[in-house]
C-alpha cells in the first residue's frame, strides 16, 4: 500500500454536493459567476459570464456521482457526505421540487454502497409537508443528518426550525448550516455562526456542524466550538484562498487553537470545479508544508475522519 492510499483509508468528506444542475438553480450560479467575471476583468482577463458558466456547467453532467466516486478514489477519499440545500422556496428556477431532490439522493445511495452518507435540506417554510419528507428521509432512505441553508431567507435559530430540531434530537442526527457568503442573489444578513446560538442552547443533544468555519467568521466560528459542547465547524472552501495563500493559513490557524475534536475536513465539491479535481485539494491540505502538517497523527485523523465518524455513528447506534 503506497502513502496516498494510506492516508485514503483514513478520510471522509463530510461536505460534498451531487454535481450536477437538477439541484443547484442557474440563477444561483449566474450570481456566483458574476463574481468571478468582476474579480477577473479587474486582473486584465478577458472572460465574459456566458463563458464561465459554459465551462462551469460542463463540469456539472454528473447528476448519479459516478465521476465523483472516481475522484474520490483517486483522491484517497473514502467516503463524502452529500448535502441537500433546498433553494426551491427562495429561488423559483429550480429544476427539481425538493422531494424529487430526494428521491435523487436516495439513488445515488443505493447506486454506490459505503461511499455516502445524506444530509436531508428542507426549508422550513414548507411547514408540514417539509418536515414530513425529512421525517421520512430517516425513516425510509437512510439519510443521516439536517443540511440548512439560511442565505434562502431564515435564521438557523428561526422557530420554524425548531420542529426539525426535534426530529434531529430524536434520531440522534446532526445539523450541518452554511455559514458565511453565498451567491449574491441570496440574502448574507443570515450566515453568521452567532445566529445558530439560540438553536444551539435549547437543543443541547444536536450536534451543529458551522460549515466554511475556516473561511469566514473564523473567529466566532473557533469560538462558538470552544465554548459550546455542540456546535464544531468544518473547514471546506478552504480552496478559494489556495491561490493567494498555497498553504491555507486560515485552516493552519484552526487547528492551531486547541479544537481539533470539533474540526471536520470538507472540500465542498463541486464549487470549486474550474480550479481542480478533488486529488488537487487533498494534495494542497495534506502535502509536507500544508495545512495539517503540523498536527500529530492523533489529531489528524480527528479532523479528516474521526470527528464526523463520530457524529454519523451517534445515529447508527439508536438505528440498531
Amino acid at each position: 500500500m503506497d502513502e496516498q492510499e494510506d492516508i485514503g483509508s483514513m478520510i471522509v468528506d463530510c461536505h460534498c454536493h451531487i454535481a450536477s444542475g437538477e439541484h443547484t438553480p442557474m440563477s444561483f450560479i449566474e450570481g456566483s459567476v458574476a463574481n468571478m467575471v468582476a474579480a477577473l476583468s479587474a486582473q486584465g482577463v478577458p472572460v465574459t459570464a456566458k463563458k464561465l458558466t459554459t465551462l462551469f456547467m460542463n463540469k456539472m453532467q454528473d447528476p448519479l456521482c459516478d465521476g465523483l466516486v472516481a475522484e474520490m478514489a483517486d483522491a484517497g477519499i473514502s467516503k463524502s457526505v452529500l448535502l441537500i440545500a433546498d433553494f426551491t422556496y427562495a429561488l423559483k428556477d429550480c429544476v427539481l421540487t425538493i422531494e424529487e431532490s430526494f428521491q435523487t439522493h436516495r439513488e445515488v445511495l443505493l447506486r454506490h454502497p459505503g461511499k455516502f452518507e445524506v444530509f436531508g435540506g428542507v426549508d422550513p417554510r414548507w411547514g408540514k409537508d417539509g418536515l414530513a419528507l425529512f421525517e421520512r428521509s430517516l425513516k425510509d432512505f437512510g439519510f443521516r443528518g439536517l443540511k440548512i441553508y439560511p442565505p434562502c431567507g431564515f435564521s438557523p435559530s428561526d422557530p420554524a426550525l425548531f420542529p426539525f430540531y426535534e426530529l434531529c434530537a430524536h434520531y440522534h442526527v446532526p445539523v450541518l448550516l452554511h455559514t458565511g457568503p453565498t451567491s449574491p442573489v441570496l440574502d448574507f444578513t443570515v450566515s453568521s455562526p452567532f445566529l445558530v446560538d439560540e438553536a444551539a442552547r435549547l437543543f443541547p443533544s444536536v450536534n451543529f456542524i458551522l460549515a466554511h468555519g475556516a473561511v469566514s467568521f473564523v473567529e466566532e466560528c473557533i469560538m462558538m466550538c470552544r465554548f459550546r459542547p455542540n456546535v464544531y465547524l468544518d473547514i471546506s472552501g478552504y480552496q478559494a484562498s489556495l491561490g493567494y495563500d498555497p498553504s491555507a493559513g486560515a485552516v493552519k490557524h484552526v487547528v492551531s487553537v486547541g479544537i481539533n475534536h470539533k474540526v471536520l475536513f470538507g472540500t465542498d465539491f463541486p464549487v470549486f470545479r474550474l480550479q481542480g479535481e478533488q486529488r488537487n485539494f487533498m494534495e494542497a491540505i495534506t502535502c509536507e508544508d500544508g495545512a495539517l502538517a503540523e498536527l500529530n497523527e492523533r489529531e489528524r485523523s480527528l479532523v479528516l475522519h474521526q470527528n464526523i465518524e463520530r457524529l454519523l455513528e451517534i445515529a447508527v447506534g439508536v438505528a440498531a
